[in-house]
Order: C-alpha cells, then sequence, then structure tokens
C-alpha cells in the first residue's frame, strides 16, 4: 500500500465521519425531512461519499464516532463550507434550522448560534474567503 493509498482512506474516512454526524444531527427528530435529505445528498457529493457508502451510513450511522473539531478554527472552517452549500442552492428558510443545529453540533454554544449562523449567513452572502469569514466570526467575540 503506498503512502498515497493511506491518505485517501483516512480522508474518505473522516469525510464518512463527518457525514454520520451530520445524519445523526438530520435524525435528531427520528425524521429525515425532504430539506435535509437534499442536504444530505448534495454534501455527500461534496464529501465524495458514494451512494453505497451513504446508504451504509444512514443505516448505521450510529456506529461512526463523532469527531468534533478540536479547535474553533477548524469549526469556523466547517461551518464556511457548510453555510457556502446552503447558499449555492439560495434555501436560507429552508435550511437555516438544519444549520442552526450542525453549528451547534460543531460546537457553537446554544445561546449564541442564532447570531453565528445569521452572521455566517451574511457574510457569506457577501461573498467572503475563508480568513475575512474566520476574522468576522471572531470579532462577534471580542
Amino acid at each position: 500500500m503506498s503512502f498515497s493509498d493511506l491518505y485517501d482512506s483516512g480522508f474518505r474516512t473522516r469525510n464518512q465521519d463527518h457525514f454520520a454526524s451530520i445524519v445523526r444531527v438530520a435524525m435528531d427528530d427520528g425524521v429525515i425531512s425532504d430539506a435535509e435529505k437534499s442536504f444530505l445528498d448534495r454534501l455527500a457529493r461534496n464529501l465524495s461519499i458514494s451512494m453505497e457508502e451513504y446508504d451504509v451510513i444512514l443505516e448505521d450511522y450510529m456506529s461512526h464516532p463523532i469527531n468534533p473539531p478540536t479547535t474553533y478554527d477548524r469549526r469556523l472552517e466547517r461551518l464556511y463550507d457548510l453555510t457556502r452549500m446552503v447558499h449555492i442552492d439560495h434555501k436560507f428558510d429552508e435550511e437555516e434550522p438544519l444549520l442552526k443545529r450542525l453549528a451547534i453540533g460543531l460546537g457553537f454554544s446554544i445561546s449564541n448560534v442564532k447570531y453565528v449562523v445569521d452572521k455566517a449567513l451574511n457574510l457569506v452572502r457577501e461573498g467572503v474567503d475563508i480568513d475575512t469569514f474566520q476574522e468576522e466570526i471572531k470579532s462577534m467575540h471580542k
């Protein structure tokens, strides 16, 4: 096995675990709504999750470890990516509640998640890059 095979395997596993964590949030109420299903479908494509892997994860999402980002910057990177996905499809109203739940799952506090998600959506609408996004979100806490 080559080094690149190990990297690809680890990358795939992290993507699968990340996807399973989001499925877990979506399944929190026991049902995946049409909006959540649509979001999961797009996320799976973006994370290079095959249809077979997708089906297996949906069937057994609890068997995947939760790997929340360990640093604030990594949480912001994931929030940025998820917010951009919502923005690409212009489904703010439908997916804002899911985005709030995902932000809580990423480790943002319940008390300020509304402000963080609103700010994230506004920044992504403005077309900011990841560095500006991180600086702006961080400045909310100063």
